[in-house]
């Protein structure tokens, strides 16, 4: 019992996927870059992403523990580094998150009729979990209940959602101002699979008994609801789970809407400010759907033989009478209708300074910054440096990321950029990026967290992002 607990941190630690992409956020050579941003400044007259290729990230992170913690060979039993790194090292708030995101088919085109509008769409593959460190219930798994007489394990301490979606979006972006360029992205959810128990409250307590030595007290308001995850895991033909899943990626399955907002703001020729606000919408959750509850209190002293009275009927099965009578008082009962969830809402903000020349273009023109545009002027810069703040909305509050960055256009088609991250999952997170234009085939890749790389079991966190475009800079 006691390394189901640990195996499902490690399980977490390995393959979480993280949600930041830092790097990517106004990196507006980047075409992908409106996909965290609707209203970003926009160098491009049109894009086409090669399917499957356009936008792939890659994320594996756990602020709890690192493989290294546990499996190092240093001389320590394993049993002592499970019981001080994550039965008594880990807490309520460690969670172990991630968002996965590949992109199926990603386009963008300028509007011949009206310059300072810019479409774009498509379709892309869209993950996300998270999942809270259980302490109570580690420790009762770990250690029993013997020492603990008197303490309450807390049923709110099981915390858990994540569902996988293909998104179907189409955005709008429009220079509204000289100063002003603002976005705004529709997207139609098609749910594969969800599940979810965020909303558990009550307790499991052991106290000395009245008729015997211990009493066992369960006081339980739980609930577990999961679609399309039952189909998937009986039907073991490789074949139907294709069917089902390419299905319920083309509106076969659970569906939703959302919608992404953004906007970038110039306060003069090179400072520059950006915001966004992503997936805010809901899921509307009935394709194959379980629901699973428990609520009532019960209090039990183990399995009660009153003598004489249980020699009257020799054929009594005292144990399924425990048993009954919990269920009783605490009935286990399953569902099958529909519910909403909502996604989990991003929230981007940065401030960005840029200065310099490419080569011997100059760093501005004679021309009016307000009049020409935003976009095209900043594309002169050479040198660009500032902040990012990234939240995103969990079941027990925002994780944030704050992130410091610089970027060096080498070329108006070769450019580098530098981030500084701290989260919850590292402080030393380092990472570059790059964007890479040869004749009308734009390439990127973007690595985060560079300084793990020496020792992938010892790392909290690991990122990259990669992706080809076809496209032509606006003129």
């Amino acid at each position: 019992m006691r390394y189901t607990f640990v195996c499902i941190g490690l399980l977490f630690g390995l393959l979480g996927y993280g949600q930041n992409r830092q790097l990517l956020y106004d990196f507006r050579e980047i075409p992908q870059s409106n996909l965290v941003n609707p209203g970003v400044a926009i160098p491009h007259d049109w894009y086409v992403g090669v399917p499957l290729l356009s936008n792939i990230a890659i994320n594996a992170g756990s602020n709890g523990v690192s493989v290294y913690d546990i499996f190092a060979e240093d001389g320590v039993d394993i049993n002592d580094k499970i019981r001080e790194k994550m039965v008594f090292g880990m807490g309520i708030k460690d969670e172990l998150s991630g968002r996965f995101h590949i992109d199926l088919i990603n386009f963008g085109f300028k509007s011949k009729k009206d310059p300072s509008l810019f479409f774009s769409g498509g379709m892309y593959l869209d993950g996300d979990a998270i999942g809270y460190w259980p302490a109570d219930w580690a420790l009762l798994g770990f250690e029993g209940n013997a020492d603990y007489i008197g303490k309450r394990f807390d049923l709110d301490h099981i915390k858990t959602r994540g569902e996988f979606t293909n998104v179907f979006h189409f955005g709008v972006n429009k220079q509204w101002k000289p100063n002003l360029i603002v976005g705004a992205r529709a997207k139609i959810y098609s749910g594969i699979f969800n599940f979810s128990s965020t909303n558990n409250s009550g307790y499991f307590v052991t106290t000395e008994g009245e008729r015997n030595i211990l009493a066992s007290t369960l006081v339980a308001d739980a609930i577990i609801r999961s679609s399309g995850i039952d189909e998937l895991l009986d039907d073991a033909n490789e074949d139907q789970i294709g069917s089902i899943l390419t299905k319920r990626a083309l509106f076969g399955g659970n569906l939703g809407f959302g919608v992404d907002l953004g906007f970038t703001y110039y306060l003069d020729q090179q400072t520059t400010f950006t915001a966004s606000l992503l997936d805010l919408g809901f899921m509307y959750n009935n394709t194959d759907v379980k629901s699973f509850s428990l609520k009532g209190s019960s209090t039990v002293e183990g399995v009660e033989i009153i003598l004489p009275d249980a020699l009257q009927d020799p054929d009594a099965d005292f144990w399924q009478d425990l048993i009954d009578r919990v269920e009783e008082e605490i009935p286990f009962e399953e569902k099958n209708s529909g519910y909403i969830t909502f996604r989990p809402t991003i929230l981007n903000a940065s401030i960005r300074r840029d200065w310099g020349q490419i080569g011997d273009r100059v760093a501005s023109c004679d021309c009016d910054w307000r009049t020409n545009g935003g976009g095209d002027t900043k594309t002169m810069y050479a040198n660009a440096v500032g902040a990012h703040v990234y939240a995103i909305n969990r079941p027990r509050g925002p994780q944030t990321a704050w992130t410091l960055f610089y970027q060096r256009n080498i070329t108006t088609g070769f450019s580098l950029k530098a981030t500084y991250t701290a989260d919850k999952f590292t402080y030393t997170n380092v990472g570059v990026g790059m964007s890479l234009k040869l004749g009308p085939v734009q390439a990127y890749v973007l690595a985060d967290n560079l300084l793990a790389y020496r020792n992938y079991a010892d790392t909290n966190y690991a990122s990259l992002q990669l992706g080809v475009n076809v496209l032509s800079w606006a003129k």
